[in-house]
């Protein structure tokens, strides 16, 4: 039997390690920490094809700029003399455009609509419960500026083929009648649907004990061994992995993993922060996005609302900065006043790191270097939403068989 070794228990590691177990593969997933706390457990649980706008948008700089000088706000880079900081900024700023915009949309969808296709078929099959609802996601504005791109958004997502409505005041009320929400209107995505990140990453983990997948806890590879255009060995500070394919599934990491390789991914880490409550008096129906606070609020698992965003482009090493919190907890109340959320102490927030890349796509694909790497990165926000569908790719290209939607915009050296 062919051995794979996995860097990475994300989601998409954990996810790749599922389809490559089942196509017949010895899987070994190895990770830096213990798969217990990475960013595909914080994060506001969304499938959504609603995403198919990348994060690299005409007038984020400007905007940027402005919110750089405020402590709340919801992004932030942090200035540094970094060759791989400019090197990303200088992309990143180059892709921010609306013809860019314009060629990610059908990708980003076809890329959501087959991990939602691969989620739905894991509440049938996978053999545990995540709470996984697909009834939809408002998106929901104050300003009539924004209520003007709205209109545009919606005529785009109809071209997209994706079930979309936009909302009058009234009708987005009458959605939520637990809570008075203060907004103009919201996007209806009925495309869209949510998960309980936690319980997915915890079922998924036993799924894969279960199945014979060895999942090796603090095990940061160092080094590879290699052998003309071959890897050989994935090595790490007391073990040595023997192995036919490696798939680099390493997050926010993957830009220092892959440079091990001789391989350049422009590639941040993006923190945001979330907060859950457990048995919340506050309700509503849908999960949401807050526009002008880019804010994300999703009911979970019966019982739970999550309040997370901010965007903050910084090292992997920089202290948290929890006033980013507040931020989120104003948005919150500004566009639902009902809800008093006081701000928790620090171990009850959450933070992580996303894999933000330059142009706001995620990097699926082998490298030109190596016959048996596959790389599976930068999928920023949109890790969990894409999480079974890249999985499935994933294997696709370990297996050299045709894979199931078109990988050109997700090319690892693009």
């Amino acid at each position: 039997m062919s051995k794979v070794t996995i860097i990475g228990g994300g989601i998409i590691g954990l996810s790749s390690a599922y389809y490559l177990q089942r196509a017949g593969w010895d899987v070994t997933v190895i990770d830096k920490e213990d798969f217990l706390d990475n960013c595909s457990y914080g994060n506001a649980g969304y499938v959504c094809p609603s995403h198919f706008i990348p994060l690299a948008t005409p007038g984020i700089i400007k905007q940027g700029l402005k919110w750089m000088l405020n402590s709340k706000s919801p992004f932030y880079v942090q200035p540094k003399l970094s060759k791989a900081l400019f090197d990303w900024g200088f992309k990143f700023m180059k892709h921010a455009n609306e013809e860019h915009v314009e060629r990610s949309a059908v990708p980003l969808r076809d890329i959501a609509l087959l991990s939602q296709q691969e989620y739905e078929i894991w509440t049938k099959e996978v053999g545990f419960d995540f709470a996984y609802e697909h009834k939809g996601l408002l998106e929901i504005f104050q300003t009539e500026a924004n209520a003007e791109h709205a209109k545009h958004t919606v005529e785009k997502a109809h071209k997209l083929g994706l079930d979309t409505e936009l909302l009058n005041y009234d009708q987005m009320q009458a959605l939520e009648p637990h809570t008075k929400i203060n907004g103009l209107g919201a996007i209806f995505f009925k495309c869209d649907g949510h998960l309980y990140p936690n319980k997915l990453m915890k079922g998924l983990i036993l799924k894969l004990k279960e199945l014979g997948v060895k999942l090796l806890p603090h095990q940061e590879a160092v080094r590879f061994e290699k052998k003309g255009n071959s890897v050989t060995r994935v090595i790490t500070a007391d073990q040595s992995f023997e192995t036919d394919h490696v798939v680099v599934a390493t997050g926010s990491w993957s830009r220092e993993v892959a440079a091990l390789l001789d391989v350049r991914i422009p590639l941040m880490p993006g923190r945001g922060y979330s907060v859950t409550l457990e048995n919340s008096r506050y309700k509503v129906n849908y999960p949401s996005i807050l526009v002008e606070g880019r804010v994300a609020i999703t009911p979970m698992d019966g019982n739970k609302i999550r309040f997370g965003g901010t965007m903050e482009v910084v090292s992997t090493n920089t202290p948290p900065r929890y006033n980013r919190v507040e931020g989120i907890l104003n948005a919150v109340k500004s566009f639902y006043p009902e809800f008093n959320v006081s701000m928790p102490s620090t171990d009850k927030i959450w933070y992580g790191y996303r894999p933000c890349s330059a142009d706001g796509l995620p990097y699926i694909g082998k490298t030109g270097k190596w016959g048996n790497v596959t790389i599976a990165t930068g999928h920023s926000m949109l890790g969990l939403s894409l999480g079974a569908g890249t999985g499935k790719l994933v294997t696709e290209l370990v297996n050299e068989t045709a894979t199931s939607i078109d990988l050109k915009p997700f090319a690892v050296e693009r």
